[in-house]
Protein backbone atom coordinates (compact mmCIF):
# COMPACT_ATOMS: atom_id res chain seq x y z
CA UNK A 1 0.00 0.00 0.00
CA UNK A 2 1.31 3.49 -0.53
CA UNK A 3 -0.98 6.11 1.52
CA UNK A 4 -0.73 9.37 0.43
CA UNK A 5 -2.10 12.98 2.41
CA UNK A 6 -2.41 16.26 1.10
CA UNK A 7 -5.32 19.10 1.71
CA UNK A 8 -5.02 19.77 -2.04
CA UNK A 9 -7.41 18.12 -3.85
CA UNK A 10 -6.00 18.76 -7.26
CA UNK A 11 -2.40 18.03 -6.02
CA UNK A 12 -4.01 15.08 -4.26
CA UNK A 13 -4.84 13.38 -7.38
CA UNK A 14 -1.82 14.33 -9.75
CA UNK A 15 -0.06 12.28 -7.10
CA UNK A 16 -1.89 9.41 -7.36
CA UNK A 17 -2.47 9.36 -10.98
CA UNK A 18 1.75 9.39 -10.86
CA UNK A 19 1.91 6.66 -8.74
CA UNK A 20 -0.41 4.47 -10.20
CA UNK A 21 0.97 4.59 -13.58
CA UNK A 22 4.42 3.56 -12.41
CA UNK A 23 3.30 1.49 -9.08
CA UNK A 24 -0.15 0.02 -10.11
CA UNK A 25 0.64 -3.46 -11.12
CA UNK A 26 2.10 -4.08 -7.57
CA UNK A 27 0.74 -1.33 -5.31
CA UNK A 28 -2.72 -0.32 -4.04
CA UNK A 29 -2.55 3.49 -3.52
CA UNK A 30 -4.85 5.25 -0.98
CA UNK A 31 -4.91 9.05 -0.48
CA UNK A 32 -5.88 11.47 1.94
CA UNK A 33 -6.96 15.14 1.94
CA UNK A 34 -5.82 16.15 5.85
CA UNK A 35 -3.84 14.36 8.56
CA UNK A 36 -6.11 13.08 10.58
CA UNK A 37 -8.03 11.41 8.01
CA UNK A 38 -5.20 9.60 6.96
CA UNK A 39 -4.13 8.56 10.30
CA UNK A 40 -8.12 6.89 10.42
CA UNK A 41 -7.18 5.51 7.26
CA UNK A 42 -3.90 3.67 8.01
CA UNK A 43 -5.06 2.28 11.29
CA UNK A 44 -7.71 0.70 9.61
CA UNK A 45 -5.45 -0.39 6.89
CA UNK A 46 -2.51 -1.73 9.74
CA UNK A 47 -5.82 -3.57 11.36
CA UNK A 48 -6.83 -5.31 8.35
CA UNK A 49 -3.05 -7.01 8.14
CA UNK A 50 -2.53 -4.62 4.91
CA UNK A 51 1.16 -3.54 4.79
CA UNK A 52 1.74 0.00 4.25
CA UNK A 53 5.38 0.46 2.89
CA UNK A 54 5.49 4.12 2.11
CA UNK A 55 3.88 7.29 3.36
CA UNK A 56 3.82 10.34 1.34
CA UNK A 57 2.21 13.86 2.95
CA UNK A 58 2.92 17.05 2.33
CA UNK A 59 3.79 19.24 4.95
CA UNK A 60 1.71 22.47 4.87
CA UNK A 61 -1.86 21.40 5.58
CA UNK A 62 -4.27 22.96 7.90
CA UNK A 63 -4.65 21.29 11.16
CA UNK A 64 -2.00 18.88 11.40
CA UNK A 65 1.02 19.31 9.05
CA UNK A 66 3.03 16.45 7.10
CA UNK A 67 5.79 16.24 9.53
CA UNK A 68 2.72 16.05 12.55
CA UNK A 69 1.32 13.23 10.46
CA UNK A 70 4.27 10.98 9.92
CA UNK A 71 5.41 11.49 13.63
CA UNK A 72 1.80 10.05 15.07
CA UNK A 73 1.72 7.45 11.72
CA UNK A 74 4.90 6.46 13.09
CA UNK A 75 3.19 4.87 16.13
CA UNK A 76 0.69 3.31 13.92
CA UNK A 77 2.86 1.55 11.70
CA UNK A 78 6.66 1.77 11.87
CA UNK A 79 7.94 -0.14 9.16
CA UNK A 80 6.69 2.03 6.59
CA UNK A 81 9.37 4.71 5.13
CA UNK A 82 8.47 8.13 5.45
CA UNK A 83 8.33 10.91 2.97
CA UNK A 84 7.87 14.78 2.85
CA UNK A 85 6.55 16.81 0.52
CA UNK A 86 8.05 20.41 0.27
CA UNK A 87 7.96 23.44 -1.27
CA UNK A 88 11.53 24.79 -1.57
CA UNK A 89 10.92 27.46 1.37
CA UNK A 90 10.23 24.14 3.30
CA UNK A 91 13.15 22.49 2.75
CA UNK A 92 14.74 23.33 6.35
CA UNK A 93 11.86 22.26 7.78
CA UNK A 94 12.24 19.39 6.11
CA UNK A 95 15.72 18.63 7.25
CA UNK A 96 14.75 19.33 10.57
CA UNK A 97 12.25 16.60 9.77
CA UNK A 98 14.70 14.48 9.19
CA UNK A 99 16.08 14.15 12.72
CA UNK A 100 12.38 14.41 14.33
CA UNK A 101 10.30 12.19 12.70
CA UNK A 102 12.89 10.06 11.58
CA UNK A 103 12.40 10.67 8.02
CA UNK A 104 13.38 8.55 4.99
CA UNK A 105 13.57 11.35 2.20
CA UNK A 106 12.02 15.02 1.50
CA UNK A 107 10.99 16.01 -2.08
CA UNK A 108 10.18 19.43 -3.57
CA UNK A 109 6.98 19.63 -5.16
CA UNK A 110 6.28 20.20 -8.23
CA UNK A 111 7.92 16.52 -8.59
CA UNK A 112 7.87 16.94 -12.34
CA UNK A 113 8.85 14.59 -14.43
CA UNK A 114 8.13 11.88 -12.30
CA UNK A 115 10.85 10.06 -14.26
CA UNK A 116 13.14 11.60 -12.77
CA UNK A 117 12.09 13.57 -9.47
CA UNK A 118 9.77 10.98 -7.93
CA UNK A 119 10.59 7.88 -8.65
CA UNK A 120 13.70 7.21 -8.39
CA UNK A 121 13.63 7.98 -4.91
CA UNK A 122 10.33 5.89 -4.33
CA UNK A 123 11.95 2.66 -5.99
CA UNK A 124 14.99 2.93 -3.67
CA UNK A 125 12.67 3.33 -0.61
CA UNK A 126 10.26 0.31 -1.84
CA UNK A 127 13.29 -1.68 -2.45
CA UNK A 128 14.80 -0.99 0.82
CA UNK A 129 11.12 -1.74 2.45
CA UNK A 130 11.08 -5.37 0.45
CA UNK A 131 14.35 -6.15 2.09
CA UNK A 132 13.50 -5.53 5.69
CA UNK A 133 9.83 -6.18 5.53
CA UNK A 134 8.56 -10.68 5.74
CA UNK A 135 5.98 -11.01 3.79
CA UNK A 136 1.99 -10.37 4.33
CA UNK A 137 0.07 -12.28 6.24
CA UNK A 138 -3.56 -12.41 5.33
CA UNK A 139 -5.34 -14.67 8.30
CA UNK A 140 -6.85 -13.56 11.57
CA UNK A 141 -4.49 -12.21 13.68
CA UNK A 142 -5.34 -13.29 17.66
CA UNK A 143 -4.29 -10.83 20.41
CA UNK A 144 -4.54 -12.55 23.74
CA UNK A 145 -1.67 -14.11 25.98
CA UNK A 146 -0.77 -17.59 26.85
CA UNK A 147 -2.72 -18.07 30.13
CA UNK A 148 -5.86 -16.13 28.54
CA UNK A 149 -8.40 -19.34 28.78
CA UNK A 150 -10.25 -17.84 25.26
CA UNK A 151 -7.00 -17.47 23.74
CA UNK A 152 -6.30 -20.65 23.81
CA UNK A 153 -9.39 -21.78 22.66
CA UNK A 154 -9.98 -19.23 19.96
CA UNK A 155 -6.73 -20.88 18.65
CA UNK A 156 -7.67 -24.24 19.02
CA UNK A 157 -10.74 -23.68 17.54
CA UNK A 158 -8.70 -22.20 14.27
CA UNK A 159 -6.16 -24.43 14.19
CA UNK A 160 -8.61 -27.49 14.16
CA UNK A 161 -10.68 -25.88 11.42
CA UNK A 162 -7.60 -25.63 9.50
CA UNK A 163 -8.04 -21.49 9.20
CA UNK A 164 -4.67 -19.39 9.16
CA UNK A 165 -4.28 -17.59 11.71
CA UNK A 166 -1.47 -15.80 14.16
CA UNK A 167 -0.86 -15.08 17.64
CA UNK A 168 0.06 -12.03 19.07
CA UNK A 169 0.80 -11.52 22.73
CA UNK A 170 -0.97 -8.62 24.01
CA UNK A 171 2.56 -8.29 26.32
CA UNK A 172 4.86 -7.73 23.11
CA UNK A 173 5.53 -4.58 22.05
CA UNK A 174 3.49 -5.68 18.20
CA UNK A 175 0.69 -6.90 20.35
CA UNK A 176 0.31 -4.20 22.45
CA UNK A 177 0.40 -1.61 19.30
CA UNK A 178 -2.68 -3.32 17.66
CA UNK A 179 -4.50 -4.13 20.35
CA UNK A 180 -4.20 -0.13 20.96
CA UNK A 181 -4.87 0.15 17.25
CA UNK A 182 -8.27 -2.10 17.19
CA UNK A 183 -9.52 0.28 20.53
CA UNK A 184 -8.33 -2.48 23.13
CA UNK A 185 -6.62 -1.33 26.54
CA UNK A 186 -4.17 -3.39 28.72
CA UNK A 187 -8.03 -4.12 30.52
CA UNK A 188 -9.72 -5.63 27.21
CA UNK A 189 -11.23 -8.94 27.24
CA UNK A 190 -9.18 -11.51 25.61
CA UNK A 191 -8.85 -12.62 22.84
CA UNK A 192 -9.20 -9.59 20.09
CA UNK A 193 -9.32 -10.85 16.82
CA UNK A 194 -8.85 -9.02 14.23
CA UNK A 195 -10.22 -10.45 10.74
CA UNK A 196 -8.77 -9.99 7.04
CA UNK A 197 -12.11 -7.63 6.10
CA UNK A 198 -11.33 -5.31 8.94
CA UNK A 199 -13.69 -6.61 11.62
CA UNK A 200 -12.81 -6.54 15.10
CA UNK A 201 -14.05 -9.52 17.38
CA UNK A 202 -13.58 -9.01 21.08
CA UNK A 203 -14.02 -12.27 23.33
CA UNK A 204 -15.86 -14.24 20.61
CA UNK A 205 -17.39 -16.98 21.31
CA UNK A 206 -16.62 -19.79 18.70
CA UNK A 207 -20.08 -19.64 17.29
CA UNK A 208 -19.10 -15.36 16.70
CA UNK A 209 -15.13 -16.73 15.40
CA UNK A 210 -17.17 -19.18 13.12
CA UNK A 211 -19.17 -16.60 11.52
CA UNK A 212 -16.20 -14.43 11.31
CA UNK A 213 -14.26 -16.58 8.98
CA UNK A 214 -16.50 -17.96 6.60
CA UNK A 215 -17.98 -21.11 8.34
CA UNK A 216 -21.04 -22.51 7.95
CA UNK A 217 -23.26 -22.43 11.16
CA UNK A 218 -26.89 -22.65 9.26
CA UNK A 219 -28.09 -24.95 6.70
CA UNK A 220 -28.67 -23.96 3.90
CA UNK A 221 -31.93 -26.29 3.21
CA UNK A 222 -34.46 -28.02 5.10
CA UNK A 223 -34.22 -31.61 3.93
CA UNK A 224 -31.44 -33.65 3.33
CA UNK A 225 -31.45 -37.36 2.25
CA UNK A 226 -29.03 -38.39 5.34
CA UNK A 227 -27.92 -35.97 8.23
CA UNK A 228 -24.32 -37.27 9.90
CA UNK A 229 -24.34 -35.72 13.07
CA UNK A 230 -20.57 -35.77 14.62
CA UNK A 231 -17.90 -35.12 12.48
CA UNK A 232 -14.50 -37.43 13.93
CA UNK A 233 -13.26 -40.37 11.81
CA UNK A 234 -16.69 -42.41 11.50
CA UNK A 235 -18.95 -39.23 10.93
CA UNK A 236 -16.24 -38.07 7.88
CA UNK A 237 -16.66 -41.82 7.11
CA UNK A 238 -19.98 -41.62 6.23
CA UNK A 239 -20.49 -38.12 5.17
CA UNK A 240 -17.95 -39.09 2.19
CA UNK A 241 -19.33 -42.51 1.70
CA UNK A 242 -23.20 -41.24 1.21
CA UNK A 243 -22.38 -37.82 -0.93
CA UNK A 244 -20.25 -40.10 -3.37
CA UNK A 245 -23.58 -42.08 -3.73
CA UNK A 246 -25.40 -39.66 -4.28
CA UNK A 247 -27.25 -38.81 -1.27
CA UNK A 248 -27.34 -35.33 -0.39
CA UNK A 249 -26.00 -35.41 3.07
CA UNK A 250 -25.15 -32.69 5.97
CA UNK A 251 -22.47 -33.28 8.37
CA UNK A 252 -22.80 -31.49 12.09
CA UNK A 253 -20.21 -31.13 13.90
CA UNK A 254 -19.87 -28.88 17.41
CA UNK A 255 -16.68 -27.91 17.21
CA UNK A 256 -14.35 -28.99 14.60
CA UNK A 257 -13.68 -31.82 12.20
CA UNK A 258 -11.30 -34.53 12.87
CA UNK A 259 -13.26 -35.23 17.01
CA UNK A 260 -11.05 -36.91 19.23
CA UNK A 261 -9.09 -38.24 16.90
CA UNK A 262 -8.08 -35.28 15.21
CA UNK A 263 -6.77 -33.82 18.11
CA UNK A 264 -4.08 -36.70 18.49
CA UNK A 265 -0.45 -35.79 17.49
CA UNK A 266 0.56 -38.63 15.67
CA UNK A 267 -1.53 -41.97 13.87
CA UNK A 268 0.92 -44.70 13.63
CA UNK A 269 -1.38 -47.66 12.94
CA UNK A 270 -3.67 -46.37 10.54
CA UNK A 271 -3.55 -48.65 7.28
CA UNK A 272 -2.16 -46.71 4.41
CA UNK A 273 0.54 -44.29 5.92
CA UNK A 274 3.15 -46.53 7.29
CA UNK A 275 5.22 -43.11 8.11
CA UNK A 276 1.69 -42.06 10.08
CA UNK A 277 0.24 -38.85 10.24
CA UNK A 278 -1.22 -36.58 12.45
CA UNK A 279 -4.88 -36.12 13.12
CA UNK A 280 -5.29 -32.65 11.98
CA UNK A 281 -3.79 -34.24 8.64
CA UNK A 282 -6.43 -36.85 8.70
CA UNK A 283 -9.04 -34.65 9.87
CA UNK A 284 -8.25 -32.03 6.88
CA UNK A 285 -8.03 -34.91 4.04
CA UNK A 286 -11.28 -36.57 4.91
CA UNK A 287 -12.91 -32.53 5.64
CA UNK A 288 -11.52 -31.52 1.82
CA UNK A 289 -12.62 -35.35 0.50
CA UNK A 290 -16.10 -34.68 1.91
CA UNK A 291 -16.48 -31.35 0.49
CA UNK A 292 -15.11 -32.62 -2.89
CA UNK A 293 -18.28 -34.67 -2.85
CA UNK A 294 -20.43 -32.21 -2.20
CA UNK A 295 -21.05 -32.70 1.58
CA UNK A 296 -22.57 -29.37 3.58
CA UNK A 297 -20.60 -28.68 6.68
CA UNK A 298 -21.50 -27.21 9.74
CA UNK A 299 -19.56 -25.84 12.32
CA UNK A 300 -20.32 -24.59 16.16
CA UNK A 301 -23.68 -26.14 15.68
CA UNK A 302 -25.43 -28.40 18.73
CA UNK A 303 -27.60 -30.80 18.23
CA UNK A 304 -30.22 -30.63 21.07
CA UNK A 305 -32.68 -33.74 19.81
CA UNK A 306 -33.34 -36.04 17.17
CA UNK A 307 -36.98 -37.06 16.88
CA UNK A 308 -39.26 -39.33 14.20
CA UNK A 309 -41.80 -37.16 12.38
CA UNK A 310 -43.74 -39.54 9.78
CA UNK A 311 -41.35 -40.77 7.71
CA UNK A 312 -38.36 -38.11 8.38
CA UNK A 313 -36.47 -37.48 11.07
CA UNK A 314 -36.03 -34.22 12.22
CA UNK A 315 -32.75 -33.01 14.37
CA UNK A 316 -33.09 -29.94 16.46
CA UNK A 317 -30.23 -27.49 17.35
CA UNK A 318 -29.37 -25.67 20.08
CA UNK A 319 -30.15 -22.22 18.18
CA UNK A 320 -34.03 -22.97 17.63
CA UNK A 321 -33.47 -24.26 14.25
CA UNK A 322 -34.36 -27.51 12.20
CA UNK A 323 -33.60 -29.82 9.74
CA UNK A 324 -35.70 -33.01 8.47
CA UNK A 325 -33.89 -36.13 6.70
CA UNK A 326 -34.93 -39.38 5.55
CA UNK A 327 -32.02 -41.15 7.98
CA UNK A 328 -29.57 -39.78 10.56
CA UNK A 329 -26.22 -41.44 11.63
CA UNK A 330 -24.82 -40.36 14.72
CA UNK A 331 -21.23 -40.45 15.47
CA UNK A 332 -20.48 -38.17 18.38
CA UNK A 333 -17.37 -40.15 19.64
CA UNK A 334 -16.43 -39.34 22.98
CA UNK A 335 -14.60 -36.48 25.11
CA UNK A 336 -11.65 -37.00 27.69
CA UNK A 337 -12.86 -37.45 30.76
CA UNK A 338 -12.06 -34.69 33.25
CA UNK A 339 -9.90 -35.21 35.80
CA UNK A 340 -11.78 -34.11 38.84
CA UNK A 341 -7.73 -33.19 41.01
CA UNK A 342 -8.26 -30.73 43.40
CA UNK A 343 -7.93 -26.94 42.37
CA UNK A 344 -6.60 -28.38 38.51
CA UNK A 345 -10.06 -27.17 37.03
CA UNK A 346 -9.32 -23.93 37.68
CA UNK A 347 -6.17 -23.94 35.20
CA UNK A 348 -8.40 -25.56 32.22
CA UNK A 349 -6.72 -23.40 29.43
CA UNK A 350 -4.05 -22.39 31.15
CA UNK A 351 -1.70 -25.34 31.87
CA UNK A 352 -4.45 -27.94 31.96
CA UNK A 353 -5.04 -28.71 28.63
CA UNK A 354 -7.59 -31.99 27.30
CA UNK A 355 -6.19 -33.60 24.49
CA UNK A 356 -2.92 -32.82 22.32
CA UNK A 357 -3.07 -29.14 22.09
CA UNK A 358 -0.33 -29.90 19.42
CA UNK A 359 -0.08 -25.81 18.37
CA UNK A 360 1.05 -25.34 22.40
CA UNK A 361 4.52 -27.66 21.77
CA UNK A 362 6.35 -24.38 20.86
CA UNK A 363 5.13 -22.71 24.16
CA UNK A 364 6.33 -25.94 26.12
CA UNK A 365 10.27 -25.92 24.54
CA UNK A 366 12.81 -26.38 27.15
CA UNK A 367 10.04 -27.12 29.95
CA UNK A 368 8.44 -30.01 31.88
CA UNK A 369 5.54 -31.40 30.44
CA UNK A 370 3.37 -33.69 32.37
CA UNK A 371 0.98 -36.20 30.68
CA UNK A 372 -1.80 -38.20 32.46
CA UNK A 373 -3.19 -41.44 31.23
CA UNK A 374 -1.88 -44.63 29.37
CA UNK A 375 -3.17 -45.14 26.44
CA UNK A 376 -2.18 -44.77 22.76
CA UNK A 377 -3.23 -41.46 22.60
CA UNK A 378 -1.10 -40.35 25.89
CA UNK A 379 1.84 -42.27 24.43
CA UNK A 380 1.74 -40.63 20.99
CA UNK A 381 1.40 -37.32 23.01
CA UNK A 382 4.41 -37.96 25.09
CA UNK A 383 6.57 -38.81 21.91
CA UNK A 384 4.99 -35.09 20.20
CA UNK A 385 6.06 -32.78 23.47
CA UNK A 386 8.92 -34.58 23.74
CA UNK A 387 10.28 -33.21 20.90
CA UNK A 388 10.28 -29.50 22.26
CA UNK A 389 9.75 -29.99 26.29
CA UNK A 390 12.97 -30.75 28.38
CA UNK A 391 11.74 -33.54 29.72
CA UNK A 392 7.88 -35.13 29.78
CA UNK A 393 6.72 -37.03 32.73
CA UNK A 394 3.81 -39.77 32.00
CA UNK A 395 1.51 -40.27 34.97
CA UNK A 396 0.31 -43.93 34.82
CA UNK A 397 -2.08 -45.29 37.48
CA UNK A 398 -1.42 -48.30 36.82
CA UNK A 399 1.55 -50.43 37.09
CA UNK A 400 2.47 -51.01 33.27
CA UNK A 401 2.14 -49.13 29.93
CA UNK A 402 1.41 -52.49 28.19
CA UNK A 403 -1.73 -53.23 30.29
CA UNK A 404 -3.40 -50.18 27.51
CA UNK A 405 -0.77 -49.39 25.16
CA UNK A 406 0.41 -50.91 22.21
CA UNK A 407 3.93 -52.45 22.14
CA UNK A 408 5.32 -50.11 19.99
CA UNK A 409 4.68 -47.22 21.81
CA UNK A 410 5.68 -48.76 25.14
CA UNK A 411 9.11 -49.47 23.36
CA UNK A 412 9.38 -45.82 21.68
CA UNK A 413 8.77 -44.44 24.94
CA UNK A 414 11.16 -46.54 27.45
CA UNK A 415 14.05 -45.93 24.73
CA UNK A 416 13.33 -42.04 24.89
CA UNK A 417 15.98 -40.42 27.00
CA UNK A 418 13.61 -37.64 27.72
CA UNK A 419 10.27 -38.89 28.67
CA UNK A 420 9.79 -40.67 32.34
CA UNK A 421 7.49 -42.60 33.12
CA UNK A 422 5.95 -42.33 36.87
CA UNK A 423 3.94 -45.60 37.40
CA UNK A 424 1.17 -46.38 40.21
CA UNK A 425 0.92 -42.47 40.35
CA UNK A 426 -1.99 -40.22 40.18
CA UNK A 427 -2.44 -36.40 39.78
CA UNK A 428 -4.76 -35.29 42.82
CA UNK A 429 -4.11 -31.58 43.31
CA UNK A 430 -2.77 -28.24 41.24
CA UNK A 431 -2.15 -24.74 42.62
CA UNK A 432 -0.21 -21.77 40.82
CA UNK A 433 -1.34 -17.89 40.12
CA UNK A 434 -2.83 -16.96 36.81
CA UNK A 435 -1.57 -20.42 35.22
CA UNK A 436 -0.69 -23.93 36.54
CA UNK A 437 2.58 -23.82 38.44
CA UNK A 438 2.61 -26.90 40.55
CA UNK A 439 1.03 -30.45 40.84
CA UNK A 440 0.42 -32.75 43.54
CA UNK A 441 1.40 -36.47 42.91
CA UNK A 442 -0.19 -39.29 45.05
CA UNK A 443 1.97 -42.13 45.18
CA UNK A 444 2.61 -45.36 46.61
CA UNK A 445 4.58 -43.84 49.35
CA UNK A 446 2.35 -40.64 49.69
CA UNK A 447 1.61 -37.34 48.40
CA UNK A 448 4.74 -35.36 46.65
CA UNK A 449 4.39 -31.77 45.37
CA UNK A 450 6.18 -30.86 42.33
CA UNK A 451 6.98 -28.05 39.88
CA UNK A 452 5.02 -28.20 36.83
CA UNK A 453 3.38 -25.94 34.20
CA UNK A 454 2.08 -27.83 31.72
CA UNK A 455 -0.77 -30.59 32.32
CA UNK A 456 -1.84 -32.87 29.76
CA UNK A 457 -5.17 -35.48 30.17
CA UNK A 458 -5.56 -38.16 28.23
CA UNK A 459 -8.19 -40.29 30.43
CA UNK A 460 -11.43 -42.18 30.03
CA UNK A 461 -14.11 -41.85 27.66
CA UNK A 462 -17.41 -40.53 27.96
CA UNK A 463 -20.02 -40.42 25.22
CA UNK A 464 -22.12 -37.13 24.47
CA UNK A 465 -25.28 -38.55 24.55
CA UNK A 466 -27.65 -36.89 27.14
CA UNK A 467 -28.92 -35.02 24.36
CA UNK A 468 -30.95 -37.77 23.36
CA UNK A 469 -34.40 -38.36 23.96
CA UNK A 470 -35.43 -41.60 25.96
CA UNK A 471 -36.46 -43.46 22.77
CA UNK A 472 -32.71 -44.46 22.40
CA UNK A 473 -31.97 -47.05 24.41
CA UNK A 474 -27.92 -46.51 26.17
CA UNK A 475 -26.25 -48.44 28.35
CA UNK A 476 -25.01 -48.10 31.69
CA UNK A 477 -22.35 -45.44 31.01
CA UNK A 478 -24.17 -43.27 28.37
CA UNK A 479 -22.81 -45.37 24.82
CA UNK A 480 -25.93 -46.30 22.08
CA UNK A 481 -26.66 -49.72 21.79
CA UNK A 482 -27.64 -50.96 18.22
CA UNK A 483 -28.16 -53.89 16.60
CA UNK A 484 -28.48 -57.46 18.16
CA UNK A 485 -27.88 -56.51 21.27
CA UNK A 486 -31.45 -54.35 21.44
CA UNK A 487 -32.57 -57.84 20.83
CA UNK A 488 -35.51 -58.32 17.98
CA UNK A 489 -38.03 -56.08 19.39
CA UNK A 490 -37.19 -53.43 21.89
CA UNK A 491 -39.02 -51.30 23.65
CA UNK A 492 -41.54 -49.35 21.44
CA UNK A 493 -39.43 -50.94 18.14
CA UNK A 494 -42.59 -50.00 15.39
CA UNK A 495 -41.35 -52.33 12.39
CA UNK A 496 -42.15 -55.78 11.86
CA UNK A 497 -38.08 -56.47 11.39
CA UNK A 498 -35.32 -56.73 14.14
CA UNK A 499 -32.67 -53.36 13.87
CA UNK A 500 -30.15 -53.72 11.96
CA UNK A 501 -26.28 -54.15 12.86
CA UNK A 502 -25.89 -50.08 13.44
CA UNK A 503 -29.16 -49.11 13.93
CA UNK A 504 -30.41 -47.85 17.25
CA UNK A 505 -33.88 -48.44 18.90
CA UNK A 506 -35.10 -45.66 16.46
CA UNK A 507 -35.81 -46.58 12.85
CA UNK A 508 -33.35 -44.84 10.74
CA UNK A 509 -31.56 -43.50 12.92
CA UNK A 510 -27.65 -45.76 12.54
CA UNK A 511 -24.76 -44.90 15.21
CA UNK A 512 -21.32 -45.59 14.19
CA UNK A 513 -17.95 -45.36 16.20
CA UNK A 514 -16.67 -44.21 19.83
CA UNK A 515 -20.74 -43.47 20.90
CA UNK A 516 -21.66 -46.94 19.72
CA UNK A 517 -21.60 -49.53 22.67
CA UNK A 518 -19.86 -52.78 22.08
CA UNK A 519 -17.18 -50.43 19.13
CA UNK A 520 -13.75 -50.85 18.97
CA UNK A 521 -12.30 -47.96 19.65
CA UNK A 522 -9.79 -47.33 17.03
CA UNK A 523 -9.88 -44.72 13.82
CA UNK A 524 -10.07 -47.70 11.50
CA UNK A 525 -13.40 -49.44 12.88
CA UNK A 526 -14.66 -46.05 13.04
CA UNK A 527 -13.95 -45.15 9.72
CA UNK A 528 -15.63 -48.76 8.43
CA UNK A 529 -18.20 -48.31 10.42
CA UNK A 530 -19.21 -44.86 9.23
CA UNK A 531 -19.26 -46.59 5.87
CA UNK A 532 -21.13 -49.42 6.79
CA UNK A 533 -23.94 -46.97 7.98
CA UNK A 534 -24.56 -45.50 4.95
CA UNK A 535 -25.35 -49.08 3.54
CA UNK A 536 -27.56 -49.61 6.18
CA UNK A 537 -29.09 -46.65 5.03
CA UNK A 538 -29.36 -47.64 1.57
CA UNK A 539 -31.17 -50.63 2.78
CA UNK A 540 -33.57 -48.60 4.87
CA UNK A 541 -34.48 -45.93 2.32
CA UNK A 542 -35.21 -48.80 0.17
CA UNK A 543 -37.99 -50.23 2.90
CA UNK A 544 -39.23 -46.38 3.32
CA UNK A 545 -39.10 -44.93 0.11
Amino acid sequence: MLLTVDDDPAVSRALARDLRRRYGETHRVVRAESGPAALEALTELVVRGEQVAVLLADHRMPGMTGVDFLEQAMDVEPSAKRVLLTAYADTDAAIRAINDVDLDRYLLKPWDPPEERLYPALDELLAEWAARTPPAFTGATVLGHQWSEGTQQAKEFLARNQVPYRHLDVRSDEGARLLELAGGGAGADLPVVLLPDGAVLRAPTTRELADGVGLATTAERPFYDVVVVGGGPAGLGSAVYAASEGLRTLLVERAATGGQAGQSSRIENYLGFPRGLSGADLAGRAREQALRFGVEVLTTSECVGVEPHGEGRTVRFADGSEVTAHAVVLATGVSYTKLGAEGVDAFTGRGVYYGAAAHEAVNCRDQVVHVVGAANSAGQAALFFAEHASEVVMVVRGDDLRRSMSEYLVARIEAHPRIRVRTCTEVVGGSGGDHLERLVLQTQQGREEVEGGWLFVFIGAAPRTDWLGDGFVRDARGFVVTGPELGDRPPGWPLARAPYLLESSVPGVFVAGDVRATSVKRVASAVGEGALAVTLVHRYLGETL
